[in-house]
């Protein structure tokens, strides 16, 4: 039922968040209405039977309290707590000592310092306000249990004091009351929990989580350092991460939110800090929703999968990843960005390198701005519908650059598509290059696409309709199974399949018969089919194509401007009298078909 329901939300996104763009992520949990739907973008429609949601959609709301941002505790004031190895000196109220367990029963400020070499601090309060523990540099271990343990209170909040470094050890195996496997983490609260302050922390957990809370986790400051067998920071309820510097080591996942109870939790919001993750599993991962916003990672997961069950990726959302900024340097062994429901980039500098796909989305993929780099994975972006509307994109993959599928697979048109609506895509294929299980849609931009060479692959597979209406489409590669743009295109394309394949670095070039420049462009790759779109291919008129020669031009990309051409082998003269113009022949050898 828990697939279900995140199926069905995901549906919700597409209906709502197709060929648009928001950093409010939402969810909804009512009980869904089969009805038909219609999904559009780039001019084009098409009505499919879904499953829709009824419900008003809430949106993700952080709030940061003045004590989240560091104007509660102060250790010039409430008690004090001295830790000195083997016992425990107390000034001020609110506290018991047994032996090395210090319990803090009342709401305040305590200020603790020392080091303790097999005790425990523990929170159990039933007041409503709000507990301030200040480390003022602090070593605890506790071999048995977590070294700091909130059992009950309406709120933490962990400061660390300024310059100060603080450690905090916990053993391999914990002793538990009778039906209890809490706490779990080395830093561990049934409730609420803040960090801020400007000091360090850093967290050994060997017996399971690092930092952990049952409900939101917040962190506004500090250098946060955490190593941890399982899972390092952990809030079920929801993570909210504003400043910080934090380092994770995990054998799990690295930052996790994990209610599947309801659909407004489960989730993590970060609006800044710098992050260092090495994940066995997922880098950052929830149940729910990601929204980052700002922020600076280095992300690293999967090393620890054992099955094809685990999850390896660098960000997983249940439901929905929206990005708005930051900078992202991902290696994972899964998909690097990943949502099981809809993803939307507005902004941010992305570095991925992935052993399955960049960028997947089950059901939507939304680009609306940023610099996005996908170095190495199998396919570079998968979705069932992808919106491109703006940014600059550089895919390398060994498969397909850009796969608009369900999964429905066979060949056959499914409800897949693609919107090209803006920005550059440069596509570097050894797949095919652009490949839509539906239909695609060209409004505007720039796409090259560089390959493939092989040729049971091709540079473009659209299994239904590709409409051109504006923007400029290059693609260069194998002429196995050579396609087009359809002629139901507004925009003319003209499209050839060369006797003999061309070597890497070989130039094409385009013009009028006046000799006035049209396209310069010279492809990485071996290629044998070439195809072009543009607004300056103008029908009734005559262009001359060069295959070869030289350009003192500015090459981006291949794509060359300025400067002179020298020419090199004509290859053809194209008369455009209609939205497609072929030379050459386009019967194919592979899978595809030829088009028009």
């Amino acid at each position: 039922m828990k697939k279900l329901a995140v199926w069905m939300l995901g549906l919700a996104f597409v209906l709502t968040h197709v060929a648009c763009s928001s950093n409010i992520i939402e969810f909804t949990d009512s009980v869904p209405v089969v009805q038909a739907a219609s999904v559009s973008g780039g001019g084009a429609s098409t009505t499919v039977s879904i499953q829709q949601t009824s419900a008003t959609l809430a949106p993700i709301t952080v709030k940061y309290d003045s004590d989240d941002l560091g104007a509660g505790g102060s250790s010039s004031e409430g008690a004090t707590i001295d830790l000195e190895g083997d016992s425990i000196t107390v000034e001020g109220d609110g506290v018991i000592v047994d032996g090395s367990v210090v319990t803090i029963t009342a709401a305040g400020t305590y200020n603790i310092s020392g080091t303790l070499n097999d005790g425990q601090i523990v929170v159990d309060t039933q007041d409503e306000e709000t507990v301030y523990l200040v480390l003022n540099g602090v070593d605890i271990t506790y071999g048995t249990s977590a070294p700091i343990y909130v059992s009950n209170a309406e709120k933490t909040v962990i400061t660390l004091a300024d310059g100060t470094e603080n450690v905090v050890t916990d053993g391999a195996s914990y002793l538990f009351d009778v039906e209890t496997d809490e706490p779990n983490a080395a830093v561990f609260s049934k409730d609420d929990l803040t960090i801020n302050g400007t000091g360090s922390l850093t967290v050994y957990a060997n017996y399971n989580n690092g930092i952990a809370s049952k409900d939101d986790l917040k962190i506004t400051g500090g250098t946060l350092t955490v190593y941890a067998v399982n899972d390092g920071l952990k809030g079920r309820d929801s993570i909210a991460i504003k400043a910080g510097a934090i380092t994770v080591d995990a054998g799990g996942d690295g930052l996790q939110s994990n209610n599947d109870e309801d659909v407004d939790k489960g989730y993590i919001a970060i609006e800044g800090g710098t992050f260092t993750i090495t994940a066995g599993l997922d880098a950052i991962q929830a149940e729910t929703g990601v929204l980052v916003s700002g922020g600076d990672f280095i992300l690293t997961s999967g090393a620890g999968q054992t099955s094809a069950a685990d999850s390896g990726k660098g960000i997983k959302a249940g439901v929905d990843l929206t990005i708005t900024g930051g900078t992202f340097e991902i290696d994972s062994v899964d998909d690097a960005l990943h949502s099981n429901g809809s993803l939307t980039i507005d902004n941010g500098v992305f570095f991925l390198v992935s052993g399955d796909d960049g960028i997947h989305s089950e059901y939507s993929l939304t680009i609306n701005g940023g610099e996005i780099n996908v170095l190495q994975a199998y396919e570079g972006f998968e979705s069932a519908v992808i919106t491109i509307n703006d940014g600059n994109i550089h895919l390398v993959t060994t498969d397909d650059g850009l796969n608009a599928t369900t999964g429905a697979g066979g060949g056959q048109v499914d409800g897949s598509y693609f919107y090209l609506n803006g920005g550059t895509i440069v596509l570097d294929a050894s797949g095919d290059g652009l490949d839509s299980n539906g239909t695609a849609v060209m409004t505007g931009g720039v796409v090259i696409v560089q390959g493939p060479a092989f040729q049971g692959n091709g540079p473009l597979d659209v299994n239904g309709e590709f409409e051109v209406t504006g923007g400029t489409l290059i693609a260069a590669g194998s002429a196995g199974m050579p396609e087009t743009p359809s002629t139901s295109s507004t925009q003319n394309s003209v499209a050839l399949v060369l006797d003999a394949t061309q070597p890497g670095g070989t130039m094409v070039h385009v013009e009028t018969l006046d000799g006035e420049d049209v396209l310069t462009y010279e492809s990485p790759k071996d290629f044998q089919l070439f195809v072009f779109s543009s607004p300056e291919l103008e029908t009734n008129e005559t262009y001359t194509v060069y295959v070869g020669g030289d350009s003192t031009g500015t090459a981006t990309d291949g794509l060359y401007s300025g400067g002179t051409y020298t020419a090199g082998t004509q290859v053809a003269s194209l008369d455009i009298s209609s939205s497609v113009t072929t030379f050459g022949s386009f019967v194919s050898s592979g899978r595809g078909s030829k088009r028009p």
